[in-house]
């Protein structure tokens, strides 16, 4: 059968990603796989439980288990997962809509962005990128919503989608869409006023937009009193000698145009630091000798970094958990050494073959802080 790709309801890509995280199956949900080992050690249940709850646990992370399944569209959706073998009886309708706060479909082929959106009342970050909207209907979107992108779509009236944006809206992505200026149609730039583009915008990306009216584009984002940021890149009057003075004449409050920055008092100043994060076992009794070993990591970006991370664990006796580390944040560089040693308290040999057998997994993570040009200048 046919599916009609001309219809396709972002509420109906939603609901198939949260049934893909399985909630209510093994391991997760309710089920005689939480207390087998309850029954197998009458002796200590309390022990035999939590036992169990860290092996179904693993089973989420394990990188080769078959209940690992794609969360990438939802950094909130592996939590998720973790409160229904935790704490299945939270996991109400209700709770499971409220717990997302940023969703990301991209390339799935959306064209209606439907009102079962509103369900989830706490989403702050909404990114719709290469899908195939047309038209974003207002009253649909959670007035909660802090980031909104919609790269790489249909999108071709301006007024279809900044009329009564959610109240507190501070990005608004839009690049890569037909955004053409027309002479007196709905569509022109000049529709725009205070009350259409929300005058809280901190970003706006409207990069690869097919603009060529600047004077007249740059009219309506005057009106934006709190824009900092702005990528224009990819239109064409862009390719003018002209282009970047005459923006920020026009917009004197601009920190950043599309990659130059310019800091003045009041104006965001953007840091970027990097770090390394794992999980580690923990406990509390000292019981065998310490042993050292290094990773190296060679990971595949830009520049082709090398980082260096040290480890040192200390084998421990009572029963472990598994918890999260970081190391030090450090600046950009092709070479990054974190020189991060700890010591840690690792439990029982059995949990220690157990957490060895899936694996030390390392990430490298950017944190982006956004501070007033003050704040920065007194840290």
């Amino acid at each position: 059968m046919l599916t009609d790709m001309s219809s396709i309801k972002l509420s109906a890509v939603l609901e198939k990603q949260i049934q893909r995280l399985c909630l209510n199956d093994f391991p997760c949900g309710y089920g005689t796989w939480r207390f087998c080992s309850q029954r197998k050690t009458k002796d200590s249940p309390e022990e035999a439980e939590t036992e169990d709850i860290h092996a179904l646990l693993d089973l989420l992370s394990c990188p080769h288990s078959p209940w690992r399944h794609e969360t990438s569209w939802s950094p909130q959706a592996p939590a998720l997962r973790q409160l229904a073998v935790l704490t299945p009886e939270r996991l109400h309708t209700d709770f499971i809509y409220n717990y997302f706060t940023a969703l990301r479909i991209v390339g799935k082929d959306v064209s209606v962005i439907d009102d079962s959106l509103l369900k989830f009342s706490k989403l702050e970050e909404l990114v719709l990128s290469d899908n195939r909207i047309s038209e974003i209907p207002p009253e649909n979107l959670p007035s909660t919503l802090k980031i909104l992108e919609l790269r790489a779509n249909r999108l071709s009236a301006l007024n279809s989608l900044t009329n009564c944006l959610p109240p507190r809206l501070e990005y608004l992505s839009l690049g890569s869409n037909s955004l053409v200026l027309r002479n007196n149609t709905s569509c022109s730039v000049k529709t725009m006023t205070v009350s259409d583009l929300r005058p809280q915008l901190v970003s706006l990306d409207l990069s690869d937009c097919e603009f060529k009216a600047q004077q007249a584009l740059l009219s309506a984002l005057s009106t934006l009193t709190c824009l900092r940021t702005l990528v224009l890149e990819g239109n064409p009057f862009t390719l003018a000698p002209s282009y970047p003075g005459f923006t920020v004449d026009s917009l004197p409050q601009l920190s950043c145009l599309d990659t130059t920055e310019s800091l003045d008092e009041n104006a965001p100043v953007v840091t970027y630091a990097y770090f390394i994060t794992y999980d580690c076992l923990n406990t509390q009794k000292k019981i065998y000798s310490h042993t050292f070993f290094s990773f190296f990591l060679h990971f595949i970006c830009f520049l082709l970094p090398y980082v260096c991370a040290k480890f040192v664990l200390v084998y421990y006796s009572d029963f472990s958990t598994v918890s999260g580390h970081s190391t030090s944040k450090l600046t950009w560089s092709e070479c990054m050494d974190f020189s991060h040693t700890q010591t840690y308290i690792v439990s029982d040999l059995g949990g220690l073959k157990r957490f060895f057998n899936r694996g030390l997994y390392l990430t490298i993570e950017e944190e982006k802080v956004k501070k007033t040009w003050f704040e920065w200048v007194t840290v």
